[in-house]
Order: structure tokens, then sequence, then C-alpha cells
């Protein structure tokens, strides 16, 4: 018995074949990013790259699937790539411990992937992602803000065009118009975001527990507010996409 059988009994073989053959790179791997990653490796992913700096850190235990205590001080990639390889042995992992930027991109060849998962919190990262993937042809979805909201009903899949409400949505919507960018698939929430608590008792200004030889989450503006439940959902969404676009590929007879 394949341990995807039950995967197979909705796609089929010929996309179970599509999956096999597939390599996804995923940049950022926390709240939103890490859960991508994990419904990949069990939905039979062949190939994974995951692309982050970070380590793991005692704050991100309420949301981060990847956290634990024994993990924190960890690299991210490297946790993520263990757990993969515990439920998919057969899957590739690559790992990258980077910050994607500008000055940055060329350590990667996107042609190489079949798609592509933009997963982080910078603007300007995410715009050279996106644009990157353009330039390659290489299908990419976006995650928009999924901080400081709790109402994980309210996540959508649309055009960046069609975007509303989100505050990240609405930087991205003026610099892909700026850029010339006329598609992009997102999720994003129509919830209103809300204003983090202002409590020095708890806040990570007056008790910065970040593993050292990281970024600081301090610098910046504001630190978010996160629960377990808004970024889990929007990485099983974007996961969900990944896995029914390459099906749809299977259908029209593109096995890698």
């Amino acid at each position: 018995m394949d341990q995807f059988a039950r995967t197979q009994l909705l796609y089929g073989i010929e996309a179970m074949k599509r999956f096999a053959a597939a390599r996804v790179a995923v940049f950022g791997i926390g709240g939103v990013g890490g859960y991508v990653v994990e419904a990949l490796a069990r939905s039979g992913i062949g190939a994974l790259d995951l692309i982050d700096d970070d380590k793991v850190c005692l704050t991100n235990l309420n949301r981060q699937i990847i956290a634990t205590r024994k993990t924190i001080g960890k690299y991210k990639v490297e946790v993520a790539k263990e757990r993969v390889l515990e439920i998919f042995p057969d899957c590739e992992v690559r790992t990258y411990q980077t910050f994607y930027l500008p000055e940055t991109a060329d350590q990667f060849d996107f042609t190489q992937y079949d798609y592509i998962v933009d997963a982080i919190d910078t603007v300007t990262g995410k715009l050279a992602i996106i644009e990157n993937a353009r330039k390659a042809g290489i299908p990419v979805i976006s995650s928009m803000g999924a901080g400081n909201k709790v109402n994980p009903a309210l996540f959508e899949v649309a055009d960046i065009y069609e975007t509303s409400i989100c505050p990240l949505a609405k930087v991205m919507r003026r610099e892909c118009r700026k850029r010339g960018i006329e598609s992009l698939k997102v999720v994003y929430s129509k919830e209103e975001p809300r204003r983090p608590l202002e409590d020095m008792s708890i806040s990570c200004r007056q008790h910065c527990v970040c593993p050292p030889g990281t970024r600081k989450c301090t610098v910046r503006r504001d630190i978010p507010g996160s629960t377990a439940f808004v970024p889990s959902v929007a990485g099983l969404i974007i996961a969900g996409e990944i896995i029914n676009d390459l099906a749809k590929q299977a259908e029209a007879g593109v096995i890698s």
C-alpha cells in the first residue's frame, strides 16, 4: 500500500506522477510557509526547496508547525527538512539559510521550479520573487497579511488587483502596478486587522527572546500578534492551490 493511496483516490495515478515529478520552492518557512511545506510533503510533492535564514524562536510556538521546545534555536529550514523526510523519505529537499532579497536573488534559478511560494514578510523580497518568477515563466502564489487577524474563514484566493482591506495587499497592488505586473495569484483576508495591544510585560521590545545570530523581530515598526489557526489556514489554502493546479497539468498531459 502506498502512503499516498488516499490522495490517489481523489486525483488518480497521473496526478500523483505529476506531484512526484514537481519541484516547489517555498520562500519563508514561518507560520504560513511551514504549513505549505507540511501539506505539500503529505501530498507527495517530489522535491522541495526551502528558503529562510531564521531560527525557531520561543514566540513561534503559538503558530508555526515546525516549532517545538526541542527545535528552539535551530534553523527553520533544517527543522522543516527533517520533518519532511520523516513524512516522505523519498522527497528531495534542498535548504537555503538565506533571507531572500534582490541582492541574494542570483543564488536561485527559478526555471528549475514547477511552482513558487512567496510566504515572506518584506515587500522588497516579495516583489523580487514575483518578478523573477514572472521572468522565468513559473507560476507563483503569494501570501498577503496573516498577522493581527483572528477569523480564518475570511481568507480568499484572488488576483492581487481584486483584493481589498488587507494593508499588505494594498501596498503590493501599488508596487505590482508600477512594475507592469498584470496579474498575481494571492491568498488574502478581508478581515480588518486588529491593533496589537501595547503590553510591555510581554513585549519583545522589553523581553527579546530571539535566538543569537538572527534578525531581531524588534527591527519592525510593529510586532504583529498572531494565532495558531490563522496563518495555518493561509498556508493550507496555498498548498491546496498548488496541488490542484498541478493536477490540472496532469489532466492536460504535463508530467514534468
